[in-house]
């Protein structure tokens, strides 16, 4: 397949090695991967912080952009991120309706529908859940609200993860429950952000895992983020940094530091 890789905002200014794992991964599988260069924002963090009026013409740029997969040009497009996702597929749409503009609207779905999370084009579109991935070190997983309440992406990524060969993937307790993120709420809901953020890396560090995982690197900032303050050991990766490492060009890990400083579960 010839599919079109968006890699949204936050992985392209702060953290490339997730879009940068999708092509080699991708690649690896047989398809080829193309970066239309006139990508920039879905326009997610615009509405969502209620300015409709700016973010029409960021939808407008978006669905330019990846229309070609309409005319057949690219067989898909592949966005590793639950929220990106969601908001291409539930968000565009509406801005455009809400300008009067039906065109772009009727474009933006049509785009969407042949968009998809990265779990969800290697399981549902490429048929694959063993992608020959090679990575030693235990794991566990958080599910990105988005990607779990808007997408429904359900256990494809942990199918996806318990396939790699060498990992020991363990449950985070709570799973389901919210980071706290949420783009600009962990900024205007500081107090309830935080608190958030404390129960998801207790959680994590009851599991004693190596690594936290997730399909969103914005929710990973943020844990990590938690995580590396209070000293724990636990790193954090994208999913699709996990799916491409193999045993020929291994994944590393961050150069954060491996020993704890406090016991599992102890106090902050």
């Amino acid at each position: 397949m010839r599919i079109a890789l968006f890699a949204t905002c936050v992985a392209d200014a702060m953290f490339p090695g997730a879009p940068r794992a999708t092509v080699r991964l991708l690649e690896r599988l047989g398809h080829t991967v193309v970066f239309p260069e006139s990508q920039a924002c879905c326009g997610q963090m615009h509405v969502n912080t209620g300015y409709m009026d700016e973010a029409l013409p960021v939808v407008r740029n978006h669905v330019q952009t990846f229309d070609p997969v309409l005319t057949g040009a690219w067989d898909a497009v592949v966005v590793p991120s639950g929220s990106c996702t969601g908001s291409i597929r539930h968000q565009q749409a509406m801005v455009a309706r809400r300008a009067g503009d039906e065109d772009l609207a009727t474009r933006a779905e049509s785009v969407s529908a042949r968009t998809y999370e990265l779990s969800e084009l290697l399981v549902d579109v490429l048929g694959v859940t063993d992608v020959g991935a090679y990575f030693p070190h235990r794991v566990t997983y958080h599910p990105t609200c988005h990607s779990l309440r808007m997408l429904r992406v359900g256990d494809r990524p942990e199918t996806l993860l318990r396939a790699v060969e060498g990992i020991d993937l363990v449950d985070l307790p709570q799973a389901d429950g919210c980071c706290g993120f949420g783009g600009t709420f962990a900024l205007k809901n500081a107090p309830t952000s935080s608190a958030m953020l404390d129960d998801k890396c207790d959680a994590v560090d009851s599991t004693a895992a190596d690594v936290l995982v997730a399909g969103d690197r914005s929710c990973l900032l943020h844990i990590g983020g938690g995580l590396s303050r209070r000293g724990s050991a636990t790193t954090t990766l994208h999913l699709a940094e996990v799916l491409a490492s193999t045993r020929e060009r291994p994944t590393p890990l961050s150069d954060a530091p491996r020993t704890r400083t406090r016991p599992v579960g102890g106090p902050r």
